[in-house]
Formats: C-alpha cells, sequence, structure tokens
C-alpha cells in the first residue's frame, strides 16, 4: 500500500511538471509582448519628434485569435504613427494568403502600412499575387523602391530592399551585393533615412552605406533563448547568433531586430515571446 501511494504521488507529480511545462511553452508561443524603443538622431526633422513606428516581422501565419484581434488590439493600443512589415508575412510550408490578408487589412485601418517581402515569399511561388493582394489592400509595397513621409515641412525618406532569395540563393557572392547596394543608393545622405529589410545578417553593408535606422527580421530571437546569452540559432546564422534581437548599433546606423511573431521549421519558442516593436523617434 505505502509502495502504491509513493507510485501514485510520483505519477501526479510527473503529470503536475509535464502540465506546467505545457502550459508556459503555450503562454510562451502566444502571450505578445510589446517592446518599446526611444531612438535619438538629430537628422529627424522637428516635425517627426515623438513619430511612432510599430515594427511586425515573422508572422509566418500565425494567428492571434478570431480575425487576429489579439494582435490588432496590441498594435492599437500604442497609435502607431505608421506600421512597417519586414517579411516572411506568409509560410511557405503552411502557406494561407486569407489569414495573411486577415492581419492586413486591420493593420491599414490603425495606420498606413509599409511592407517589405522575406524569404518565404520568395520560396512561395506566389509572390505576385500576394504583392496584389497587399496592393489593393492599400500596403506600400517597397521592395527595391523608396518612399517619403512628410510631416509639415519636415520629411523623412523610407527605403525597402527585397529579400536576397529572389535574387538568388547565394547573394552574399558577386554582383548580387553590387545590386543591394545600388538599391541602397536610392537614400539621400541629407535627410533622415530609414531601411527596412529581412535580413539582419547584411548589417555590416547596410552600415557602409550610412543608413541611420534600420528595421529587420528573420532571426525569430534565436529561437530559444538562453538568460544572460542569447538567442541559441538563427536562420544564416548559425549558432549563437550576433543579431536576434533589440537595437544595434555601428558607426552612423542603428539595426532594430524583431523577434518575430510565429514560427517555421521551429514550432516553438522558449524565453522568447513573440513581439511587436515600437520605436519612437527623437530628434534631440
Amino acid at each position: 500500500m505505502v509502495i502504491r501511494n509513493k507510485i501514485v504521488k510520483k505519477l501526479i507529480g510527473l503529470a503536475a511538471v509535464i502540465l506546467a511545462v505545457l502550459v508556459f511553452c503555450i503562454w510562451q508561443n502566444n502571450a505578445i509582448t510589446t517592446t518599446k524603443i526611444d531612438y535619438s538622431n538629430a537628422k529627424i526633422p522637428e516635425e517627426f519628434n515623438g513619430y511612432r513606428i510599430v515594427h511586425i516581422s515573422d508572422l509566418h501565419n500565425k494567428e492571434f485569435g478570431k480575425n487576429q484581434e489579439g494582435l490588432l488590439k496590441k498594435i492599437h493600443a500604442v497609435s502607431p504613427d505608421i506600421i512597417v512589415i519586414t517579411g516572411d508575412l506568409i509560410d511557405r510550408r503552411k502557406y494561407d494568403l486569407e489569414t495573411a490578408m486577415v492581419f492586413i487589412n486591420g493593420a491599414v485601418e490603425i495606420a498606413p502600412v509599409y511592407y517589405v517581402s522575406g524569404n518565404h515569399e520568395a520560396w512561395s511561388g506566389e509572390y505576385e499575387n500576394i504583392r496584389e493582394n497587399l496592393k489593393s489592400a492599400g500596403v506600400h509595397i517597397l521592395d527595391d523602391t523608396k518612399a517619403t513621409l512628410s510631416k509639415g515641412q519636415g520629411k523623412i525618406e523610407i527605403l525597402g530592399l527585397s529579400d536576397p532569395d529572389f535574387l538568388t540563393t547565394s547573394y552574399l557572392e558577386g554582383t548580387n551585393i553590387s545590386k543591394l547596394r545600388e538599391h541602397l543608393q536610392l537614400l539621400s545622405d541629407f535627410v533622415f533615412q530609414i531601411l527596412l529589410c529581412h535580413r539582419p545578417e547584411l548589417f555590416d553593408i547596410y552600415v557602409k552605406e550610412n543608413i541611420d535606422l534600420i528595421f529587420s527580421g528573420h532571426a525569430h530571437g534565436g529561437q530559444f533563448r538562453i538568460p544572460f546569452v542569447g538567442g541559441l540559432v538563427a536562420p544564416d546564422q548559425g549558432l549563437f547568433p550576433k543579431y536576434t534581437s533589440g537595437a544595434y548599433t555601428q558607426n552612423k546606423s542603428t539595426m532594430i531586430v524583431s523577434r518575430g511573431l510565429g514560427n517555421s521549421i521551429i514550432p516553438i519558442r522558449i524565453f522568447n515571446r513573440p513581439e511587436i516593436v515600437v520605436v519612437t523617434l527623437r530628434n534631440e
């Protein structure tokens, strides 16, 4: 009888541990966190002081409640001036444009949306259809082009790079770096510059072009974050990647890397909750 009671207690304890781990994993993968960053630069026009940018990346068709209500409420709560999306809105392995457009149609009701493609758009074989749907919804598509944001007499230039996988899978070789730099030269040195791009591992290229503020994703926060160490693994960066989350500054350039919202090959996050980033511009 005593042995039986011990076995029952051990089974109950094991069940409690399994339940706790399950609840933790569900929370880690579904409870969105909002990361707020103040960015200061004397080049920012006075009219844009306090300008708020919400950064969304790597949704991968992830759903946060009915009609994306959980995600859209988080965005609406911070009253953004614009929303920027840095690729992988869809996932090629579970391609669902309809679900992606539910989020987009809600987002454009909150603020103007600016978008660049990611590698999953390149791999999907459906990018023309994706583009047409985004354009019809009123999204500003910035793949290899630029736009001007205006407030009063103040102006900011915003450029987007299409994902390098639209060029080649070996995008770091030969003429493709020249092609990337050619697109980056669309920016002007005389105004404050924002770049939207999917790949943080190309930071050195962005820095050489003296871009002021860069928004990027792709790294999924390192997927599993080790406390006091950082991310464990990221696409195109491998183990213990350099660029996974937050702000990185080199010379005159600062890159903001979003941990993203969804998952792709690895279906779970640990110590790495889905994230929206809110950057407030300061002209100090």
